[in-house]
């Protein structure tokens, strides 16, 4: 599994917290963000559930179809842009039927009819699958399932 733009390491605390099986690799372009990370999951860390890296996403090298999962939470690449460049290496390295995550909290940078329909335009323009928009009081996001 992949966190794209780890922050300081919440949800991959509480998602390392409910791995059964395999491990997440949380990443950011910011160092301190990546020091927060680890620090806050030395534990998962340790356990080798979790590993953390300094790295903007288009520099990733990824094996081909080696994700189940890749999430972000409050990340603009994804609506201030294109993005198309990340969304091809994510639609890679996910396995076929694989399952992305492009999710904004309530409190996010803008409402909902700016962010999620640019978002889920760049998903089918990258050729990703089963494009879902999600709206809740607690935030908004977009699902794609890889191709």
């Amino acid at each position: 599994m992949l966190e794209i733009g780890c922050g300081p390491g919440v949800a991959a605390e509480l998602v390392c917290a409910r791995l059964t099986r395999g491990h997440l690799l949380a990443t950011d372009r910011s160092p301190v963000a990546v020091t927060r990370t680890t620090n806050r999951n030395r534990a998962a860390v340790s356990s080798g559930r979790l590993a953390v890296r300094q790295v903007a996403l288009n520099d990733l090298d990824l094996v081909d179809g080696e994700l189940d999962k890749a999430f972000c939470v409050n990340v603009n690449l994804f609506w201030v842009g294109s993005a198309q460049r990340e969304l091809q290496l994510l639609g890679r390295a996910l396995r076929s039927g694989g399952r992305l995550f492009i999710l904004y909290g309530a409190d996010g940078p803008t409402g909902s009819d700016r962010i999620t329909p640019k978002v889920a335009e760049a998903c089918r323009t990258a050729g990703f699958a089963d494009v879902e928009t999600l709206s809740a009081d607690h935030g908004i996001g977009v699902t794609a399932q890889a191709p």
